[in-house]
Parts: structure tokens; sequence; C-alpha cells
């Protein structure tokens, strides 16, 4: 976790705690749950390390985080849908509210976290952190070693050159590929400047988490000592 530097907003301190994200703590600030030494804070209020900073209803202990691996099938949308678009909250039939981690595009599939859980996404989305992210591609001409190699090494993309990463040929025309950063369209990208087309983009893992068998459009929970290990690898729990 980062390093906290203190005077700090009560908000973003209550966020550095792991206790809820920012904007969870404006809304507790304003119910008049969160006390500093004392008394009631208001928003805006700074902490130094010596405040006794006490919060009523501790959202840890009082709500019931949910985390689910979800197979998102080609063709739906994360989220923010346009107009005859289908998205993942529209189709997923769970009775607690659930948002995406991080985005799918529209043309491919496979793992995305479903949570309701704001502490770990930045987390998981800030490349700072260097979490693994596993997919199977298929493109539309056969794979050469040195397509492999440029791939491992970084393309650039714009302005903008992808750090080193892992790629493993699979067959003729596919490959697994695992980053650690997640620029938009990346792969597709990548492939595009070394004069391939992707065909097929499905995401098989984050970190320790993988599809394990999901067909497209279902869902399991995450839980036990896979929950615990990826809680870990986020920064939430220690250990």
């Amino acid at each position: 976790m980062d390093e906290i530097i203190y005077p700090m907003r009560i908000n973003r301190y209550l966020a550095k705690k792991q206790i809820c994200t920012r904007r969870e703590a404006d809304g507790l600030i304003s119910a008049g749950k969160v006390i500093i030494n004392g008394r009631k804070a208001v928003l805006g209020d700074k902490v130094e390390e010596k405040d006794d900073v006490l919060v009523k209803d501790d959202p840890r202990r009082s709500k019931n985080f949910v985390y689910l691996a979800y197979n998102k099938p080609r063709g739906i949308i994360t989220h923010s849908a346009q107009k005859g678009e289908k998205e993942i909250g529209a189709i997923i039939n769970y009775p607690v509210q659930l948002f995406p981690v991080g985005r799918l595009d529209k043309d491919s599939s496979g793992l995305i976290i479903l949570t309701n859980d704001g502490r770990i996404t930045d987390r998981m989305l800030n490349p700072e952190y260097c979490h693994e992210k596993e997919y199977i591609v298929i493109v539309d001409k056969k794979i050469t070693p040195s397509f492999l190699k440029n791939m491992a090494e970084g393309i650039a993309i714009g302005d903008y050159k992808t750090k080193k990463c892992k790629v493993e040929k699979l067959g003729d025309f596919s490959f697994s590929i695992v980053l650690t950063e997640g620029k938009k369209h990346q792969i597709r990208r990548m492939c595009e400047s070394l004069g391939k087309v992707v065909l097929k983009l499905k995401r098989m893992r984050v970190m320790n988490i993988e599809l394990c068998g999901l067909k497209a459009g279902q869902f399991r929970k995450i839980e036990n000592e896979e929950l615990e290990a990826f809680l870990r690898e986020v920064g939430i729990i220690s250990g």
C-alpha cells in the first residue's frame, strides 16, 4: 500500500486504511458516522497521524461483499451500453447490485470480476500494481517466431510502447499472452502493428482467478482459499 502522508483528507485516509472508498467515506461523513477526536467529522476535514478516528457502522463489518467470476459472452458490453446493446448488469440475475471491475470490449469474451467492493477497483486497475491478466488470441495469419519475440518485448501503439510480457505459441494461428497493463484495445492494437488482425480474444485469468470451465454467460462465486489469495494479492488483507 502507498505510504500515508499527513495531514490527509479524511475521505482519503479512510480509503487508505481500506475501510471504504472515498465516495463511501463522504457518505459516512455526511451521515455523521465518522468521529475525529470525539467530534463529528465534516467533509474536507484533515487528520494527523496522532488523531483518533472512529467509524460507526464500519463498512468492513456491516457490508457483505460479493465477488463473482463471470464469463462474458462476445457481443455483451461491460457497462454504459448504447441503444440496442446489452450490458452485463442487465443480464446478470443476482440479488445484490454488482459492478464489473475493468472492461472487456464488446468483441472479446472471457473472465471479468463482478463485485460490490469498491476497495479493490484501483488496486486491480492501476498498472503500478502489475497484476497479471492472461488471454488466448486467434489471429488471421500464421504466427512466426519474430511475431512472438516482438510481442513479448513490447510494441509501439501510438505514442506508447507496451511493457514486456509473456507470450506463448499455442497453434499456427493462436497464442497466449500475459499482460500486467491494460491499455484500450491493447492486444488488438499490438497485433495490428505487426500486420495481424485479431479474430477471437478471450481472457482466461485475472491474477489467481481463472474461468475454471465456466460457459459463456455463466458465473461462480469467488470464495474460501481462492478469495483469500485474491484479497491478499490486491492488498486488502495482509499475511
